[in-house]
């Protein structure tokens, strides 16, 4: 079996724990206190999480996208791939090392999205920047947990809680869409998404693709109005 390689490691901004980036062959992955939480050989769910959110507002002139989570730059690259010329999207990225990374060894696995000229980082928490929307986005993607059920970073529990979700419904325009990657379904949380005025379905997509490699879930919310 091929060695798996540590190549570089950084904490999260608030120090409560440590992301790894790995290598092992041809794959590459980030892991959190020693936990994989996502590979270049299972994809799949982050390439749907922007197609189901990005393909209702293709067709939008100036279309402003927010994706919370850079990852693998998989979701970006997916976004990117669906909207037109003249779109924005802005990735809010938490771990400054994160981005360093899909600049360089990362950027080639997704077609190095973060050179599109499209794209804007910001390298801030997400719910700030939601806190501070005023212009509006037409899509909204969150990958920036395991779950609803935050792992990597405290402050993420405010984006699934019953004060976070009307704020990212007041941050989408009319007919904007919101999705949400976790690895596991929630009951309680498809709720808090219809209380805070969502129009909500919830589904399974395999994480490889092509029905392998495990399911997980994405909820799409819409804003109705």
């Amino acid at each position: 079996m091929i060695p798996r390689k540590l190549l570089d490691r950084a904490l999260t901004p608030d120090k409560s724990g440590e992301l790894q980036l790995y290598q092992r062959g041809d794959d590459f992955s980030i892991s959190f206190d020693g936990k994989e939480l996502m590979s270049s050989r299972m994809h799949g769910s982050e390439t749907v999480l922007a197609e189901l959110a990005c393909r209702p507002i293709a067709n939008r002139a100036k279309a402003r996208v927010l994706i919370g989570g850079l990852g693998l730059g998989y979701t970006l690259a997916a976004a990117l791939s669906v909207l037109r010329d003249d779109a924005k999207a802005v990735v809010a990225e938490l771990v400054p090392a994160v981005v360093k990374w899909n600049r360089d060894v990362l950027g080639g696995l997704a077609g190095h999205p973060l050179n599109d000229r499209r794209v804007e980082v910001q390298e801030h928490d997400v719910c700030v920047l939601l806190k501070n929307e005023q212009a509006g986005f037409d899509a909204v993607m969150l990958d920036v947990d395991n779950s609803p059920d935050s792992m990597t970073q405290k402050s993420n529990d405010w984006l699934y809680s019953e004060a976070g979700l009307p704020v990212i419904y007041m941050a989408l325009r009319p007919k904007g869409v919101l999705t949400i990657w976790s690895a596991a379904t929630d009951r309680a949380f498809s709720s808090r998404l219809k209380a805070a005025g969502f129009s909500v379905h919830e589904k399974t997509v395999s994480a490889r693709g092509g029905g392998k490699g495990g399911w997980h879930t994405i909820w799409v919310a819409t804003r109705p109005d």
